[in-house]
């Protein structure tokens, strides 16, 4: 199995996936998730850290520096509506309590100090947007994106339809080269409906001049899986028949989005 490919504890309950910037070998990004019964809590601190917990489905109480923040929540499958998400700044304590069956994701990358409180980032305040067109059509949900305010933390939801591609033409964001291109580590969380389809991902770099590349991973991708993308272009491909969403938690050394495009697939933008 590819080293970027995270997969999930199978039929557990509580933390399932627990990937670390150690685990990863990089920098920056962390990912965990949780599958909490209701009445099951998690609790801990955000630490150095700054954290965006997404409702992925399901509804909990929470509790953060022993302010109770209500009931969250909304959604029971991450294919309908938007999610409900919490912003914690680093050095803050929480806790999320499920009252339905839960599904918790817990993004995180370095506070910087930027002194900015806890809030709750409600499915309204979510803008929406389509992207590309035909069979690479695919439904963006900004969570947190570079226009809201974060320290180092860039979060989206993205839903791909059966048969179509997303993160596509292929594009990269791996050198510190503003205003060109940003570096940015990423997690790709991955959910299939029907759960039981797969999906697909490659993550690779450019060819050197005798065609060898540094990195160059095909993956499927079952439900719940985690792609861990440290550089490269990172396309994806669901299958007929079987819709894909992927949760996505960016960060890097500066909090922009600016990608390069494959030069040998860019002539699909102008298609």
């Amino acid at each position: 199995m590819s080293k970027l490919l995270v997969r999930p504890r199978r039929g557990s309950h509580g933390r399932v996936t627990h990937v670390t910037p150690e685990s990863a070998g990089w920098t920056y990004v962390g990912f965990d998730l949780h599958r909490l019964r209701p009445g099951e809590t998690v609790s801990t601190d955000t630490g150095d850290n700054e954290v965006c917990l997404v409702f992925v489905t399901g509804k909990g109480t929470v509790v953060a520096d022993g302010r109770e923040l209500g009931l969250l929540g909304a959604r029971m499958s991450p294919f309908e509506g938007k999610p409900w998400s919490v912003y914690l700044p680093e050095n803050s304590d929480w806790s999320v309590t499920a009252e339905t069956e839960l599904e918790l994701a817990v993004c995180s990358a370095p506070g910087l100090g930027g002194g900015l409180p806890v809030r709750v980032i409600k499915p309204d305040d979510l803008g929406q947007e389509t992207r590309g067109k035909g069979t690479n059509t695919r439904y963006v949900t900004n969570i947190l994106p570079e226009n809201e305010p974060a320290d180092s933390l860039l979060v989206v939801e993205v839903i791909t339809p059966g048969g179509h591609t997303s993160s596509y033409p292929p594009h990269k964001h791996d050198r510190d080269d503003l205003p060109a291109e940003s570096a940015l580590e990423e997690t790709y969380y991955h959910r299939l409906n029907p759960r039981q389809g797969f999906a697909f991902q490659r993550v690779y770099t450019d060819a050197d001049e005798h065609g060898a590349r540094e990195m160059d991973e095909a993956m499927a991708i079952e439900d719940g899986d985690v792609v861990l993308v440290p550089k490269g272009y990172h396309p994806c491909a669901a299958c007929h028949g079987y819709d894909l969403y992927y949760l996505n938690v960016m960060a890097g050394p500066k909090r922009t989005w600016k990608f390069h495009n494959a030069a040998e697939h860019e002539w699909l933008l102008k298609a």
